[in-house]
């Protein structure tokens, strides 16, 4: 079982307009709603890779009620999501059909209370034993100390269970310290954790601060790897328009999937590319297109080095 963490989980809400403008109406042709987050949007990317998978975090009122209907029906995810007071977030994406471009509005997440906080704490470590691997993803809610993650990571440490971080920010520096087993950050969250704006540079600093293996996600351009295996770069084939939202969430998982699978880090670096450019081809996040990812899975580059016995 894949443990995914989501301390921020939404209620994701898509609307599809033909023309987003300014200080306009619009009338919006398609809705959609999903249970998100990016470790849910993890878990279900690898509910469809045909791992079994456990999600937990913090759900509270109607919408957290909403959140926990729709992962209940859907096949391979377990909902253990923590009940609190406060009410789940939403988040509202306004793709633009005629550009493909999206905007993107968040709401804060509820507070979480101290007694929440400590009963998410006794759950998540009854939740290690039967994992496999633990994705720690997304931001922190108000009320959760800044240094949660470092707890956490320390926690899957101790029960031998790999763990991937997937934030940004102060919590990713403290985070980093705690030493995981993989860090997830994009260019620009590389460049604020280490002040170093070269990718592969800023990659084994981050290294140097703790993390065991960064992947980076440099957007079109792929992914870049720093390991104690070796350094490679991971490209598309094309440059792929669509919706973004969710592509790196399927990074991920496709790091998660590969790292339980045991596979070498090309073959782990191109099964993430190949579903990061197929999420970019799905109207929401958390989904894939199967055909692309199974075609793409032929024509990632990938380019580097293993690292000198």
């Amino acid at each position: 079982m894949i443990l995914t963490v989501t301390l921020n989980t939404a209620l994701d809400i898509t609307y599809r307009v033909r023309s987003l403008r300014p200080h306009a109406t619009h009338r919006v042709s398609e809705v959609s709603e999903r249970p998100g987050g990016k470790g849910v949007n993890v878990a279900r990317v690898l509910a469809a890779l045909g791992h079994e998978v456990t999600v937990t975090g913090f759900a509270g009122g109607g919408t957290g009620r909403m959140v926990q209907d729709r992962l209940a029906a859907t096949p391979g995810v377990v909902d253990a999501l923590v009940p609190i007071g406060g009410a789940t977030r939403r988040t509202i994406a306004v793709v633009d059909e005629r550009t493909g471009d999206t905007t993107q509005l968040n709401e804060p997440g509820p507070v979480i209370a101290p007694p929440e906080w400590s009963a998410f704490q006794d759950a998540y470590e009854e939740l290690l034993a039967p994992a496999s691997a633990v994705a720690l993803c997304g931001s922190l809610p108000p009320g959760v100390p800044v240094g949660a993650y470092t707890g956490l990571i320390r926690a899957a440490r101790a029960a031998g269970v790999p763990v991937l971080l997937d934030t940004s920010g102060e919590p990713l520096r403290r985070g980093v310290a705690a030493r995981p087993d993989v860090v997830k950050p994009n260019s620009a969250e590389l460049a604020e954790l280490t002040g170093t704006h070269e990718p592969l540079r800023a990659a084994h600093a981050a290294r140097r601060r703790g993390a065991h293996a960064v992947v980076a996600s440099l957007g079109p351009e792929g992914l870049l790897a720093a390991t104690p295996e070796g350094t490679w770069h991971a490209t598309p084939p094309t440059r792929i328009h669509g919706n973004p939202t969710g592509a790196g969430d399927s990074v991920t998982a496709g790091l998660l999937a590969g790292l339980v699978e045991r596979l070498p880090w090309p073959e782990r670096l191109t099964r993430a590319v190949a579903l990061a450019t197929a999420t970019v081809r799905a109207p929401v996040a958390g989904e894939f297109d199967r055909r692309a990812y199974e075609e793409l899975l032929g024509r990632v580059a990938v380019t580097g080095h293993e690292a000198a016995a």
